[in-house]
């Protein structure tokens, strides 16, 4: 019996496979976009993981400069000598490779060369190994070392033994001591012995990792979303299909079939097809995410300085959970109709009456919930705090914006029909809204789709026009110097200071404000500051007062970080503490910023020579001051003029958000899918509603033209609620996510031209999706027409 029950609701499929190819490609296609996100944040996360078990990130405490320099030879010595169990790491760029340098036979165990057969000996001595991927190891220049492929490393990350690492990169200082886990007892203290060091306990997780949860967390939110619009297609299509086989369950519960097996059977037969479409849509995630994963790589290495592999690998990780979320979304989408079976009565399944009861029920429902969920939202952009309730606050809107779609277009059509004049435009208006509740999840699909596409745009447009002018007041020099060495650093400033108009020295130190990753910079007094700088709020005369050494200027992540506001004292060393004088934007940056004096930064960091130039001059100028810096040894290479850092700037930016725009695309793919899928679906079900018009006298080309005009006005009604909705997102990204995940707040600018271009693409895509089923009804029949009055309706 149960192989008879099973076989006849497998038959459904058979007769309609357009219906199957719906659920299949929905599914597929909602797995596909989740998996390939996920596929990007474990393998990234992977990196993470690589990169700090080179150098034992999370696993050791750390012995660091106080200040956030270097730590010498001698000061190593001293803690070796005092009984310390230390070993010293170097790194450093070399080529644009991340160059490692350990001492094997000191560092804690886990930490050392990643070959399975590594030799030591080989390793130390001679001209020495230098072990990376393949990748990493062919990008490396001449060194004389022999490479070894050593897979296991970090990627863009070499691992050689320390001694050649500072010869490479001609240092003589370390810095950071890895400290074993055990050690013996007795020892002195730390600050006897070397008072300008700190000991820093191993944190959990990787340090990178933890910079970039925000962005990752992004991508997993847009995964979710782009994997809840697929999900409206499997709705709309298990929907369809079970009130398409209402008569059959009807029959089958009349002959005895009891409710239990019957649902049994039916969550089988879903589950099959959601094994078979998490396979396809694992597959299309794979090619997702290998298309995706080298801008997603730039994106990291460009805003986090985060290595990450270029290639994908399978991990179970990420598959296990794109078969999961296809197994879940599929119990979702047929949960209520799975539900209306099980509790309406034996006879009235296959009744229209008591579908559409339920249906009516649910509208209830529906409008309750979509009520609550868009209080919750509204409690949360007021009360909320934090990445976690502004994604909150992001889901309830979107999903409550979603579900009271169809009352807010029933409601307008409701209207529209009291308005008409004429029987035709009367029942265009009613035949439109009774066709609503079988479109109303491909058009919550595109309402949801296109206020992504206009939140995230306004976004990403927002951030260019600032981060634009953010530039243009950032780079006022004419052209920008980095030389190789402190003296040829000497050498240039000395040769350009009488020549041109001013020379700014560029230097930065990484040290910790209030347990803060910052950024120390120095600013030499000059106009170009004050005429070119921007503060968000200022002290009065904050450039002179920070000139005279009184203060220090934060940016606005620090700012919000630290709790820090004009006037509280910002604590830069043992003994020194200085007040806010302004606080500054600076976009892009994940780590906090003070800028003081350079007086004051050759006092807190004497060790550090600037090697990077910013030269003010008349551009008429630039020709003779190139050739004379190339005159004096320095390559091409490290001369830089305004207009190519700056586009260079702009290349990263664009490059970050190439992932976000081809979501943007998928999405609003999907949603068209969507709609087409719902408007075939739903042809064969419309000639019962067609014919009497027809034999009225309408022809079957006005009929096609009229359903056409259906479906581009409903999606026009769609874009008209999506507008609204697609700013408030962009609101909440920019003051709350932003905030909350990178510590800045972008002022928010409007793109009318941009949402007008988006809203035609919707009308466009809702054209072609209704242009199948309108062709297909221009040429039915007149016979298949005639039928539909030869059945008892």
């Amino acid at each position: 019996m149960t192989g008879a029950v099973f076989h006849a609701l497998l038959s459904h499929w058979r007769r309609a496979p357009l219906q199957l190819f719906t659920l299949i490609a929905g599914l597929a296609l909602a797995t596909g976009l989740w998996s390939g996100v996920q596929a990007i944040n474990a393998e990234a996360r992977a990196s993470y993981d690589a990169a700090a078990a080179t150098l034992g990130e999370g696993r050791f405490a750390r012995i660091e400069a106080a200040t956030g320099g270097e730590v010498t030879q001698a000061q190593y010595v001293a803690l070796r000598r005092a009984g310390w169990l230390v070993s010293p790491v170097v790194q450093g760029r070399l080529g644009g490779v991340r160059l490692v340098g350990i001492d094997p036979l000191t560092a804690p165990g886990g930490i050392g060369p990643a070959a399975e057969e590594a030799d030591i000996s080989a390793f130390l001595g001679g001209a020495g190994q230098i072990f990376g991927r393949a990748e990493v190891l062919a990008a490396l220049p001449e060194t004389g070392a022999e490479p070894v492929l050593a897979p296991d490393v970090a990627p863009g990350t070499a691992l050689t033994d320390i001694s050649l690492a500072l010869r490479l990169l001609k240092r003589d200082s370390i810095d950071a001591l890895l400290v074993a886990p055990e050690q013996p007892i007795g020892r002195p203290e730390l600050a006897e012995i070397a008072p300008d060091l700190v000991l820093r306990p191993p944190q959990p997780g990787s340090e990178v990792g933890r910079l970039t949860d925000s962005f990752h967390l992004n991508l997993t939110a847009f995964g979710l979303l782009c994997f809840a619009v697929g999900i409206f297609i499997v709705h709309g299509a298990v929907g369809l299909a079970f009130e398409q086989r209402r008569p059959v369950i009807r029959t089958l519960r009349a002959l005895g079939v009891p409710l239990r097996r019957l649902v049994a059977l039916m969550l089988l037969e879903l589950l099959a097809f959601a094994l078979v479409a998490g396979v396809i849509g694992v597959g299309l995630g794979w090619l997702l995410a290998a298309r995706l994963l080298p801008d997603v790589a730039a994106t990291l290495r460009g805003l986090y300085g985060a290595d990450v592999a270029g290639g994908l690998a399978l991990r179970p990780a990420w598959w296990l959970s794109g078969l999961g979320i296809a197994v879940l979304g599929t119990g979702l989408a047929a949960g209520a109709a799975l539900w209306r079976i099980a509790t309406m009565p034996l006879l009235a399944a296959g009744g229209r009456r008591a579908w559409a009861m339920a249906e009516a029920r649910m509208a209830r429902g529906q409008g309750a919930a979509a009520l609550a969920l868009l209080l919750l939202a509204a409690g949360l952009a007021v009360w909320g705090e934090g990445l976690v309730a502004g994604f909150a606050l992001l889901g309830a809107g979107l999903i409550g914006a979603a579900l009271a779609l169809p009352l807010l277009l029933g409601a307008a059509l409701g209207l529209a029909a009291r308005l008409a004049h004429g029987p035709l435009m009367q029942w265009f208006w009613a035949d439109t809204r009774q066709q609503l509740p079988g479109l109303s999840l491909a058009l919550m699909a595109l309402m949801l789709a296109m206020a992504a596409n206009i939140g995230v745009s306004t976004m990403v447009g927002s951030f260019r026009a600032t981060f634009a002018e953010f530039l243009d007041q950032r780079l006022a020099p004419e052209l920008y110097v980095e030389t190789a060495d402190d003296a040829q650093a000497r050498a240039v400033e000395a040769l350009l200071a009488p020549r041109i108009r001013a020379v700014l020295p560029l230097a930065s130190v990484e040290i910790e404000v209030e347990g803060i990753p910052t950024e120390l910079n120095l600013a030499r007094p000059d106009p170009t500051y004050p005429e070119n700088w921007r503060l968000l709020r200022a002290t009065e005369r904050p450039w002179e007062r920070l000139a005279a050494g009184e203060g220090v200027l934060v940016s606005e992540q620090l700012a919000r970080r630290a709790g820090l506001s004009l006037g509280d004292p910002v604590r830069l060393g043992p003994e020194t503490a200085l007040p806010v004088l302004g606080i500054h934007g600076d976009y892009g940056n994940p780590l906090g910023q003070v800028i003081v004096t350079e007086a004051l930064f050759a006092q807190l960091q004497p060790e550090i020579v600037p090697r990077r130039f910013g030269l003010r001059l008349d551009p008429a100028e630039v020709p003779e001051i190139r050739a004379a810096l190339t005159g004096m040894g320095l390559p091409e290479g490290a001369i830089t003029d305004q207009a190519a850092v700056k586009r260079f700037s702009m290349q990263v930016f664009e490059r970050t958000f190439a992932v976000t725009a081809a979501l943007n695309v998928l999405t609003l793919a999907v949603a068209g899918f969507a709609m087409l899928m719902s408007l075939l679906t739903l042809a064969a079900l419309r000639l019962p509603q067609l014919a009497p018009v027809w034999a009225l006298g309408l022809t079957r080309r006005r009929l096609a033209a009229l359903e056409m005009g259906r479906a581009v006005l409903l999606a026009a009604l769609t874009a008209v609620v999506a507008l609204p909705v697609g700013l408030a997102l962009a609101w909440v990204l920019l003051a709350v996510v932003n905030v909350a995940a990178f510590g800045w707040r972008l002022p928010m600018t409007a793109f009318p031209w941009d949402y007008a271009r988006l809203g035609l693409f919707a009308l466009l895509a809702a054209g072609l999706a209704a242009l199948w089923p309108a062709i297909r009804l221009a040429r039915t029949p007149p016979a298949a027409l005639l039928g539909v009055f030869a059945h008892e309706r």
